[in-house]
């Protein structure tokens, strides 16, 4: 029987794949890939960048496909037999990206390119896919005796489960939590869709009542609009307290684990801690000048939070008599102070936007910048039903991407928002391989009387990934690993966070904002209210995001090998940033997927940095007009197509024509 994985296919054949298919395929195609570096190795000629740096690139694209079919889905459709899978597939891709990097031969030839290549011969991407293939081996053991060698395999090889298992625990302990009520007085202050959904989900398992869950949709109207604060306590500290329980799920040792061998691994390689490790490679450069970063917006911040937090402690006091403002008031009041100040409630606004015509605003806004079209297909194979498939193609009507889209919460899924790729882009053989890209959310799902309503935060957050996958189906460079979002992770949110800035413009929302029964479109004062209200609460916002990336610089910049106790880290690390009291219940870093199972360690405050550069680049549209065509083309040409091949900095200059000043970030959110 043929395995699907192995046969040459261009989209995810994902309906075709057995799950007794991934494991013999990663097998073969790790042999495979092995078998094409060995053949760069002991090629006789002399080493070329054509020969050796060029070859390497586009060595193990078979591997790479099957990675990301299996890794993608283990994200968004899991279940047990890929989970188990993975656990057994992590340390041999470990092994393999160590093969590579350890071995010396191939060191040799890389080297032996690197000090002798003429560069002048040498396109831009190609000088920065040289640099980068050396610093790679290097940065990952290459200079490294056989001790040391075999030391880094076997940290690498426990980094790679211990990531996965941290995952599998923040969705089993997702999963695990349920809040069943039976009593309609406590479903009091929350919305219609809010209570249809959490009957409809209780009607799913045959229970009586409602049911709400710590998915993001159930969770988070919850703790807004629920008036029963011991209910609002319950869930908010269930959800505090994932990974940080006596139970399977604990993730308290892992963490430590992660951040000592990460540590280790750094100091293996000759750099002080894994901060100082991971920003070599990052706009920021090195630990010094992030915190720095950090702390300066912290001194501008804190006190417009501190501000905010006595009026929203004064407001829940002259409102309820609350004494004491706890973190499961916080966006209880927050709301309430809100539709009071601006008469806008998230609940009047909803009824606007109905996913699908959001998606099409998404799709017109690409249109109206970059000449893109997206058409739906049903030709495209899905791994789940709901799932949509995109055509997207430019003005010459030449396709440009496959987009995917993944919107409601589900059992095998874990929370939050992301966007990934199935397959990259790449030029060989005069042919440009263009991208499939996927965008996967957790939005409120339809109900059997309304369809998928979202609340404006959920716009944001559809416009925020669907910049990411611009960066993605835009991409128009030769080498894959320097396609897409294959760049400095301190740059790789400007294309999502830019994308945001539109949704406050009245002129994009005329475009998909209209009720989704009368087909009216949203009230002008409605927007007036939008864009009044976007700095609402910002100084306290901002010390959360400042909290998170702090608390992850804590993590990999000081010695972990001192760290025994988890909650009082923390409560160390959030002194400075604090302003509900300690909940002893809960930490963060167990359910901190960003860090300890995504890309973010050490570079938790790109978010921020992403931020100075965005409120730049989105002031110049804003100085020239928001659809103004020509700047977005050079947006489209020095950022969006490039991917890594040259340095963010020279990239963004060339778009702007100067360096990003941090003024337009510090008006907009109302700092100064």
């Amino acid at each position: 029987m043929e395995n699907i994985l192995l046969s040459a296919f261009d989209t995810a054949p994902f309906s075709q794949i057995k799950t007794t298919d991934y494991e013999p395929a990663f097998n073969e195609a790790i042999t495979q890939a092995k078998a094409e570096i060995q053949q760069i190795i002991t090629n006789t000629d002399a080493p070329t960048f054509k020969n050796t740096i060029e070859a390497m690139s586009f060595s193990g694209m078979q591997l790479d496909r099957i990675s990301n079919i299996f890794f993608n889905l283990n994200s968004a459709e899991t279940n047990e037999e890929l989970q188990k899978i993975a656990q057994i597939v992590a340390p041999k891709l470990s092994a393999f990206g160590n093969d590579i990097s350890l071995n010396p031969e191939l060191f040799k030839r890389v080297k032996q390119v690197f000090d002798t290549v003429d560069k002048s011969n040498l396109t831009t991407e190609q000088i920065t896919l040289l640099d980068k293939t050396y610093k790679g081996l290097v940065r990952n053991g290459a200079l490294l005796n056989d001790d040391q060698k075999a030391e880094l395999r076997e940290i690498d090889a426990q980094l790679s489960v211990l990531s996965l298992q941290f995952n599998e625990n923040v969705l089993a302990e997702t999963n695990a939590y349920q809040l069943h009520i039976t009593s309609e007085e406590d479903l009091a202050g929350l919305p219609d869709g809010v209570i249809e959904a959490a009957k409809n989900l209780a009607e799913q398992q045959e229970k009586q009542g409602w049911i709400f869950t710590l998915d993001y949709p159930s969770y988070l109207p919850f703790v807004t609009y629920a008036k029963n604060r011991e209910l609002r306590k319950e869930i908010a500290i269930a959800n505090g307290k994932k990974g940080f329980q006596k139970n399977d799920y604990n993730n308290e040792e892992i963490v430590l684990k992660i951040v000592k061998l990460r540590n280790q691994r750094a100091q293996l390689l000759g750099y002080k801690n894994h901060a100082a490790f991971v920003l070599e490679e990052r706009m920021a450069q090195n630990p010094e000048k992030v915190l720095s970063f950090l702390n300066d917006l912290l001194v501008k911040a804190k006190p417009a939070a501190d501000k905010e937090f006595d009026e929203l402690t004064t407001y829940a006091k002259k409102l309820d008599g609350i004494d004491r403002l706890e973190k499961w008031d916080g966006s209880y009041y927050s709301e309430k102070l809100k539709q009071e100040r601006f008469n806008l409630d998230d609940e009047v606004l909803k009824p606007y936007f109905k996913l699908e015509n959001v998606l099409n605003g998404a799709f017109e806004v690409a249109h109206k910048l970059y000449g893109l079209t997206f058409t739906e297909v049903f030709t495209v194979d899905k791994y789940q039903k709901d799932i949509q498939t995109f055509e997207v193609t430019d003005e010459k009507e030449t396709l440009v991407a496959i987009l995917y889209t993944d919107f409601f919460p589900r059992k095998g899924k874990r929370n939050g928002a992301w966007m990934t790729s199935f397959k990259s882009q790449w030029i060989k053989n005069d042919v440009n391989e263009r991208p499939h890209i996927s965008i996967v959310c957790n939005f409120t799902p339809p109900t059997p009387s309304k369809p998928s309503l979202l609340t404006f935060n959920e716009v944001t957050t559809l416009f925020h990934e669907f910049g990411h996958a611009l960066h993605g189906m835009l991409a128009n460079t030769t080498y894959p690993s320097l396609s897409g979002t294959s760049v400095y992770w301190d740059f790789v949110e400007l294309p999502s966070q830019i994308m945001e800035n539109w949704v406050y413009q009245p002129e994009t929302l005329a475009l998909f904002a209209k009720h989704y029964q009368t087909g009216e479109t949203i009230p002008q004062q409605y927007i007036d209210k939008i864009k009044e209200s976007a700095n609402f609460l910002e100084g306290m916002a901002t010390l959360r995001q400042l909290s998170f990336g702090l608390l992850d610089m804590a993590w990999h910049s000081e010695n972990p090998s001192e760290i025994n106790d988890l909650k009082s880290f923390e409560n160390k690390q959030f002194e400075s940033t604090k302003l509900y009291p300690d909940v002893a219940e809960n930490v963060m870093s167990t359910a901190f997927s960003h860090i300890f199972a995504g890309g973010y360690a050490a570079g938790y405050y790109s978010y921020k940095w992403a931020e100075v550069l965005d409120a730049d680049a989105f002031d110049y549209f804003e100085q020239n007009g928001i659809f103004n065509k020509e700047i977005a083309t050079k947006f489209k040409d020095y950022v969006l197509s490039q991917g890594g091949t040259d340095h963010p900095m020279t990239l963004y200059k060339k778009f702007r024509g100067q360096e990003p000043s941090p003024n337009a970030l510090l008006k907009r959110a109302g700092l100064i």
